[in-house]
């Protein structure tokens, strides 16, 4: 694995969203479709519906609301898992994720998911793309009563989970997320560049980083 040493990891910790499945779902979903139906809504164009979103969520970023899928529906009085379930069609898991998932049951290590998202964006995401199979134990930031970019996250998800920070690998697509597993000494952490298909891979100086799961991938 590139510069990751497997057989000394016991723990593997995995976000969801542009890290095992592409972002473009996310992305659609939230800046295309979300301000196409709230323009209905509120008989108002697409452009300005949009840019009132964008403020709106940009307001939530970093909270527990940010990925709070009833907190959403309340908040723009749009049914907001029943919008996601009309583009379930788009949920797509990254190249080789499952290759890496399967690598990673046959050498019995303790997969985790560790997720910003919302349950019920989970049990939908698992259900369309199939890689629930793949996990030991599912970690949301709401159960954690913090986001991953929040120490009380980690703190409360290693006694969970029992995990041993000098042995666990922790792979994520934003880089704050990344910093705080970091700070709390989880030894080995890596970046997904390449959240969504439709945008070009992110590098980064701070991280360890891949584009593809089969960078991860040996022989």
């Amino acid at each position: 694995m590139k510069g990751i040493p497997l057989k000394e990891i016991r723990h593997v910790l995995l976000d969801m969203d542009g890290t095992l499945l592409d972002k473009y779902f996310d992305d659609y979903f939230w800046h295309h479709l979300v301000p196409e139906r709230y323009a209905e809504k509120h008989d108002m164009s697409f452009v300005k519906a949009k840019d009132f979103l964008l403020k709106t969520y940009r307001h939530h970023e970093g909270t527990l609301n940010w990925t709070d899928i009833d907190f959403w529906s309340r908040e723009l009085a749009l049914d907001i898992p029943a919008l996601k379930e009309q583009i379930r069609h788009l949920i797509d898991v990254h190249p080789h994720v499952e290759d890496f998932l399967k690598s990673l049951r046959r050498r019995k290590k303790h997969v985790a998911l560790l997720t910003n998202a919302h349950s019920k964006t989970v049990k939908l995401k698992f259900r369309e793309s199939g890689i629930g199979k793949y996990f030991d134990d599912v970690v949301t930031s709401a159960e954690m009563g913090a986001p991953k970019e929040d120490r009380p996250f980690w703190e409360k998800a290693e006694r969970l989970l029992g995990f041993e920070r000098e042995r666990s690998l922790f792979i994520d697509d934003t880089e704050d997320c990344l910093r705080a597993a970091k700070d709390f000494g989880i030894k080995y952490v890596v970046l997904k560049g390449r959240a969504s298909s439709k945008e070009k891979p992110k590098r980064s100086s701070e991280f360890l980083y891949i584009t593809d799961f089969n960078e991860l991938l040996e022989g």
